[in-house]
Formats: structure tokens, C-alpha cells, sequence
């Protein structure tokens, strides 16, 4: 008798190491859950294992990984909660044993056309809050036991565990995908004109709200920005995105860069609120010979001409965009562009550094354009300014006159 139960905490203690180990820590979020599925279904006997995660918003759990079940994933399968099996574990945050599948007491399609004939789930739950319900299925009749409900508890621990990454990931693949469609790969051949940018992610998630845009108008100018949506990550990329393609349109009906800035502004409090915007809208006429130039909050450019010593330009800076409130008329200047010149314009992380006054950073900047081709221009100063790691994002632009 004794040995029977000694036998029964080695399997017990088996079965708990097999959904513990330190393997499953280096598996990504999706793999985890792949593997953690997998191995319960192993260990407990079953056919079927799924994982809904709650929809806070809609108060809906979501298909989100399964074993067995893979329709529900495909079909987009939601339940509310309160309803049907997973609903009741989600209402109950408790664990939940069907020993006989009935169209009364699941809501799933998918688990009826399965064929499930009995059911064990169990609520994931991240510091009183409910995140998401576990739960596993026979396609034959079972009894569980409270062994079986206590190892499957174990695993939706592990669940809730890998749930931070698994969202980072999401946030950061989503974010990556929605900045390298916004991001120009390619700028625009332009006579007369050499361009160049660079983009550097200096959050973890690799995104942030860092652009720089450059496009041609109907009319033959060309229209350059360079702009900075608050935050990081997948909002902020989210926004920005739509910020830009905003100046886009306006810039189309638009002959005034502050005129178009005053109709994102409007955008940017009606729409987005909250998101504090600064950029940099420039016109440059179809003979490259003048820049027309208006600042919403943004950083001054700085301009490098032939026998002179760099300088930022004297532009009247405007609020940011979003902030809330009536404002005066926005500014726009006129600056000559003259053959040999090079315009860099950037995004505040460029030149801020913790613990030193931002002149400084400007000051730096200054001294490190060289008149020269764009490329070398972008290259000198990402080299001479030291952002290998940056602590926020950096977009820079430069664009040259090309010497007659």
C-alpha cells in the first residue's frame, strides 16, 4: 500500500516536471503554448486542449491556441462570459468538469461536431483578474479526478506566465510590419535634389511614433517631414500612421505648410486625442532654390551652406500639435537653398542625452554635418552623434542641393 503511493507521487511529481521544466522558458509565447497543449494532452489522456484568452473590451473570451480543436482557432470562435462551458468557468473562476458534452451545456460548435464527451477547464488568473480560461476535452467519456484538476491548474499557471511576452511579441511584430509600410524604403529621385534618411528604434519593442515622409505634389514641389508621436510601441506606430497619411491628404490642398499643420492640429485634438505630435513640414520649390518651412513643436533643422559655418535655422517654432486649445495663426519661413547646401532635419532623440543640456546635443550635431553627398552626411552624423544604443527613437532626414 505504501509503495502504491509512493509510486502514485512519482508519476504525480513526473507529470508536474513535464509542465515545469526549464525548456518551455526558452520557447517564444506561441510555441509555449503549442508545447504546453501538447504535453497536457499527453499527461492527462486527453483528445482535446484549448486556451481562450478574454477580450476586456468585448468581455469575450477568444480562441487562441488549441490541440485538437484547431477549427475553433480557425473560425474565430468567441463566447461571452457566462455563457456555455467556457463562459461558466470565466464567471465561476473555477474550475468546471462536464462528464457528458450536451448541446445544453456547451455553446461551441466546434466541441459538438468534435465529438467531446466530456469536458475539464479552469480559469487563468493574473492577480485576481481573469485573463483567460484553460481547458481540455475526451472524445470518449472520463471521470477527472482532483489529481487531473490540480496539474491542469498548473498549467494554466504557466499560461498566465508567458502571457507579458506573448503580448510584447504581438505588440512588437504588429508594430514592426505597421512602421516598415509607413517608413519610405525608397525617397524619390528628384532633379537637382540628393536625399537620404535613417530610421533607429531605441525601444524595446523596435517601434515608436519616429517618422520621415517625403513626397512629390502636383504642383512641383516637394514636400518633406519629419515628426514625433508621444510614446512607444504599437499605439504610438498606430497613430503615427495615421498622422501621416493625414499630411499627406492636406498636403494635396495645401500650398501653405502652416496651413496644412493647422488642419492636422484640428486632426490630431478631434481624433487623437491625448497624442501629443510635433513635425517638421517642408515645401521645396520645383528649381530646389527656396524651402518653405513650418515647425509644430519640432526641433529646428539645421542647414550647412558653402562658406559659411553651420547653423540651425531661424524658423519660429509653433506649439505641438493636440494640445487642446485655440492658437494663433501658425508660421510659415522662407529660406534660400543654395546650390551645394544640405538641410538635416531630425527627431529630438538625435541629440537628447540624459543629464546634459540639449545645446549641447544641437551644438554637436552642428559640427558634425559635413557638405557632402546625403549619404555620407547620414553616415557621419549617426557615427559622430554615438546612437548605437539610443535611449528613444530617431528619425533624421537630409537633403542637398546639388552644386551647379
Amino acid at each position: 500500500m505504501v509503495r502504491g503511493k509512493a509510486m502514485g507521487d512519482e508519476q504525480r511529481l513526473r507529470r508536474i516536471e513535464a509542465v515545469t521544466d526549464a525548456t518551455l522558458s526558452r520557447l517564444d509565447a506561441a510555441d509555449l503554448f503549442d508545447e504546453l497543449l501538447d504535453r497536457v494532452r499527453e499527461l492527462l489522456k486527453v483528445d482535446t486542449a484549448a486556451i481562450l484568452l478574454l477580450d476586456t473590451r468585448a468581455r469575450q473570451l477568444v480562441a487562441t491556441a488549441a490541440r485538437g480543436l484547431e477549427e475553433e482557432i480557425r473560425q474565430g470562435f468567441r463566447v461571452s462570459i457566462g455563457r456555455g462551458f467556457a463562459g461558466r468557468i470565466a464567471l465561476t473562476r473555477r474550475p468546471v468538469v462536464v462528464d457528458h458534452v450536451a448541446p445544453d451545456t456547451v455553446v461551441n460548435p466546434v466541441l459538438l461536431h468534435t465529438g467531446v464527451q466530456s469536458l475539464l477547464g479552469v480559469p487563468i488568473i493574473e492577480r485576481d483578474d481573469l485573463v483567460g480560461v484553460l481547458h481540455v476535452g475526451t472524445l470518449t467519456p472520463r471521470r477527472f479526478t482532483a489529481d487531473d484538476i490540480r496539474l491542469l491548474e498548473l498549467v494554466a499557471d504557466r499560461v498566465r506566465l508567458a502571457l507579458p511576452a506573448r503580448e510584447n511579441s504581438l505588440d512588437q511584430n504588429a508594430a514592426l510590419a505597421l512602421q516598415r509600410s509607413l517608413i519610405p524604403t525608397e525617397l524619390p529621385d528628384v532633379p537637382g535634389l540628393e536625399l537620404a534618411a535613417r530610421y533607429v528604434p531605441g525601444h524595446a519593442s523596435g517601434v515608436g511614433g519616429d517618422w520621415y515622409d517625403v513626397f512629390t505634389l502636383p504642383s512641383g514641389w516637394l514636400g518633406m517631414v519629419v515628426g514625433d508621436v508621444s510614446g512607444h510601441g504599437l499605439q504610438s506606430a498606430v497613430v503615427m500612421g495615421r498622422v501621416r497619411s493625414a499630411l499627406r491628404a492636406y498636403a494635396l490642398v495645401c500650398d501653405d505648410p502652416a496651413e496644412a499643420l493647422t488642419l492636422l492640429d484640428r486632426k490630431v485634438v478631434h481624433f487623437e486625442a491625448g497624442n501629443l505630435t510635433t513635425a517638421l513640414y517642408a515645401m521645396i520649390s520645383p528649381d530646389g532654390s527656396a524651402m518653405h518651412v513650418s515647425l509644430a513643436g519640432h526641433p529646428r533643422p539645421v542647414l550647412a551652406v558653402p562658406g559659411r559655418p553651420n547653423t540651425v535655422l531661424d524658423v519660429h517654432i509653433d506649439p505641438p500639435l493636440g494640445i487642446g486649445r485655440l492658437l494663433p495663426k501658425r508660421h510659415t519661413t522662407r529660406v534660400d537653398f543654395l546650390p551645394g547646401a544640405v538641410l538635416v532635419s531630425y527627431t529630438d532623440g538625435l541629440v537628447e542625452r540624459r543629464g546634459e543640456v540639449y545645446d549641447v546635443g544641437v551644438a554637436r550635431l552642428m559640427a558634425a554635418i559635413p557638405l557632402a553627398p546625403v549619404e555620407t552626411v547620414c553616415a557621419t552624423v549617426m557615427a559622430t552623434l554615438d546612437v548605437e544604443h539610443p535611449s528613444d527613437d530617431i528619425a533624421l532626414l537630409a537633403v542637398r542641393r546639388l552644386p551647379v
